[in-house]
């Protein structure tokens, strides 16, 4: 089996060898058992579950939550010239059911589906007639209510098991604690599970976190030390574009990106930005999921994340090629301010979450009872104007309703038109006889596109309109008119967000937010932003361990590269020796004031120079806070 995952990973990826860990995964895998993979970002997640899929006959079902990131990873399994196929919001039922079809028939080898869908009857009825492989589960972390990214829809992922008896599930994410971690196991239902958890230190990547007045002039001088590939993150869609000008401005290609974009203006910027057209993209935290760049140099905040997780996997996009790489994020008092602000805007009341629900329902003309899997497309300035309804707080709202299960929020993105010809080759011989007029029509779109009997096809209307001499309008219209008689479906091009009711939808009443859920969700939001605001604040303890350190790796050794080390390298006091030194009057000056000839007194036999290097530091870095009678007391901030 070795030999035939390593000629699988030569032919359709090109390859030589595994990275560490990889091949273990994939051999427990394939002897059949339930496995979850903590793997840094950039580790290779996806190799772990495509390469065993490839390996044994029937196909691999993959759940992933981001529909962008879903129809990445299908196109470019198609370019490896495996028959893979996606189901999402995106697609109407004609789609869903013909990919659904495919997959018990046909010799397809990856499913990847939104989670919301795997509880729909239509999936639950053929998942049972495919010969199902492997459950791939990706971007895990988000079954945890632990989680910093939860998404109730997983939860049921588990109950697709008893559709298909006896085939493993592998479970993979780049950030998960081990409370998290655990969590996964429990709901997916592990059986005699195996963990492998790879270290999360990244070698290459240093990290810094810098207080700054100036964050304009401070990301000048980073560019100009470290050419090269660089992204840059910031919290809001203003700041991107403001900090895009200020570096054009100044002689470096920078552009922008974030989710209010028109699609086909994200994938051009993307693209450009991919291919080294543009050398820094400045953008929100919607850039860089499933965005592979391996020559990253510098991935710098201005802003501070709203978790040590979001921190971590934006961070550790830099670098993917093994070189080193630095992660700079610059912070002051104003952003801790309005990091806390964030925060709490994040939880509006919980009669408002209702009224936004209700309010959303009538948007969408939906009647109490209907809707349940509807997806609608979904403007929510539009939305906010005619209920009179502040932005940022129903966006929480809404963030909130979807985490409670109540609906689905999918990203813009683009879909093309498609067609597919719903009548075979000789009913609709008999229609075009039967209706001459609209026979031009038909063979046009016969003789424009292959395939479209037998799958959706991607169609352009501009294109068929220019070989009818004809306007586009006329086009649509006549697609329009062939849809409506059955004879083909028709997709019309949309870029919109949308909104998937995953429940009929309920009377304003009938709305359950439980104040014990939403209660716990921002006490852990309130945790995990804390340990961000400390992370930033740490002037004595270098900065990979306290990012391992978080992710469960509590012996990790210090990187002595970071902003903190080089402080701590300049006193020339070796590891050892600085944290014996701690160890020592750490205690004693928590329990009491001390001045510096009754500290020096208790530390002993150490070399008296060595302890008051360590002292000094210390007291530069306000670890230890000296009082006005020269007593020294252990910072406790």
């Amino acid at each position: 089996m070795k030999e035939k995952i390593h000629s699988i990973l030569r032919e359709y990826w090109g390859y030589s060898s595994f990275r560490p860990m990889q091949e273990d995964i994939i051999l427990s895998v394939l002897a059949g058992q339930d496995t979850l993979a903590l793997l840094p970002t950039g580790g290779g997640k996806s190799i772990t579950f495509q390469v065993p899929a490839m390996a044994r006959e029937g196909l691999c079902i993959v759940v992933t939550p981001l529909i962008a990131l879903m129809k990445d990873q299908v196109e470019n399994l198609k370019k490896r010239q495996i028959k893979a196929y996606a189901i999402h919001s995106g697609l109407n039922k004609h789609e869903i059911d013909i990919a659904l079809n495919n997959c018990v028939y046909d010799d397809v080898k990856f499913l990847y589906v939104s989670p919301e869908r795997l509880a729909t009857d239509i999936f639950r009825l053929r998942v049972q007639k495919m010969n199902v492989n492997l459950l791939a589960v990706d971007e895990a972390h988000c079954i945890s209510q632990w989680g910093f990214d939860f998404r109730p829809p997983y939860l049921r992922i588990s109950e697709i098991r008893d559709l298909i008896p006896g085939t493993p599930i592998i479970a993979v994410t780049a950030t998960a604690t081990e409370i998290v971690a655990q969590d996964i196991m429990k709901n997916l239902a592990f059986q005699k599970g195996q963990l492998f958890r790879q270290s999360f230190y990244r070698e290459n990547l240093v990290y810094n976190a810098i207080k700054e007045e100036n964050k304009n002039e401070r990301l000048l001088h980073l560019l100009n030390e470290y050419p090269g590939t660089s992204v840059v993150y910031v919290r809001s869609r203003r700041k991107t574009r403001e900090a895009a000008q200020f570096l054009s401005r100044n002689g470096i290609k920078a552009s922008f990106y974030h989710a209010g974009l028109d699609p086909l203006e994200r994938d051009k910027r993307q693209n450009l930005w991919l291919k080294g057209n543009v050398r820094v993209m400045v953008a929100t935290n919607a850039f860089g999921m499933g965005i592979d760049k391996a020559d990253v140099r510098l991935v710098a905040h201005l802003d501070i994340p709203d978790s040590t997780e979001a921190y971590f996997q934006e961070a550790g996009r830099g670098g993917r090629d093994g070189k080193t790489s630095h992660a700079w994020l610059l912070w002051n008092n104003a952003d801790i301010e309005e990091s806390l602000k964030m925060l709490e805007a994040s939880y509006p009341p919980i009669d408002f979450i209702a009224r936004v629900y209700s309010a959303l329902g009538n948007y969408l003309r939906l009647v109490i009872g209907s809707g349940e899997l509807v997806t609608l497309d979904f403007e929510i300035a539009d939305f906010c104007k005619h209920y009179e309804l502040p932005i940022l707080e129903t966006h929480h709202a809404l963030k909130l309703l979807e985490k409670e299960g109540y609906i689905g929020l999918s990203e813009a993105i683009f879909n093309p038109s498609k067609i597919k010809f719903l009548l075979n080759k000789n009913d609709l011989y008999r229609f075009q006889i039967e209706n001459p007029k609209l026979d031009p029509f038909i063979q046009l779109l016969i003789r424009s596109y292959s395939g479209v009997f037998t799958d959706f096809i991607r169609i352009d209307e501009f294109t068929l309109a220019q070989r009818m001499r004809a306007d586009k309008s006329i086009v649509a219209k006549g697609l329009q008119t062939l849809d409506r008689m059955d004879v083909l479906s028709y997709s019309p091009a949309s870029n919109s967000p949308r909104i998937t009711f995953l429940s009929p939808r309920l009377d304003e009443k009938e709305i359950i937010l439980s104040e014990e859920h939403y209660f716990q969700r921002k006490q852990m939001a309130e945790q995990r932003m804390n340990a961000m605001i400390q992370y930033v604040e740490s002037s004595s303890k270098c900065r990979s361990q306290i990012l391992l350190e978080y992710f469960g790796e509590k012996d990790s050794r210090r990187c002595g590269r970071c902003d903190v080390c080089e402080k701590r390298t300049e006193i020339d006091l070796s590891e050892y020796h600085f944290n014996t030194v701690i160890k020592i009057i750490k205690p004693l000056l928590q329990k009491k004031e001390l001045g510096i000839r009754e500290l020096m007194s208790q530390i002993g036999t150490m070399d008296s120079e060595r302890a008051m290097k360590a002292i000094r530091w210390l007291l530069d870095n306000g670890k230890i806070k000296s009082d006005k009678n020269q007593k020294l007391r252990w910072n406790q901030d």
